[in-house]
């Protein structure tokens, strides 16, 4: 459906899983059975509805074409097909990372290459 993916996550998660290889996810995609993920059009708004007590995050970019069959493309939220990721991905898929914080108004300012 798309080149690239893109996962919310803290920032020391996606630190960690640059030393041991893969991003095995965090307590809400352990507890759903897979990583949450979102196209670059559903960033926005899955900031906006998902993350509306963090201050800080990053944002990884990931090749959908490296992650092979743990990719599934489901129905979610209002019906959209969301990616999920049913297993770790492999550091080697998250082509870049991007730190994101809120502006002055408390609004998610997302950098330039990420903001439609």
């Amino acid at each position: 459906m798309t080149d690239l993916i893109y996962r919310i996550a803290d920032p020391a998660a996606l630190a960690a899983a640059s030393l041991s290889g893969a991003y095995e996810g965090e307590a809400h995609d352990k507890a759903d059975g897979f990583i949450h993920a979102s196209t670059l059009d559903q960033l926005a708004d899955t900031l906006q509805i998902h993350y509306a007590d963090a201050g800080r995050l990053g944002v990884a970019e990931i090749d959908a074409s490296a992650l092979g069959d743990t990719l599934k493309w489901e129905k979610s939220r209002g019906g959209e097909m969301f990616p999920h990721i049913y297993g770790p991905v492999p550091f080697s898929a998250i082509t870049g990372v991007h730190l994101i914080k809120r502006d002055e108004e408390g609004a998610w300012r997302l950098p330039p290459e990420l903001s439609r």
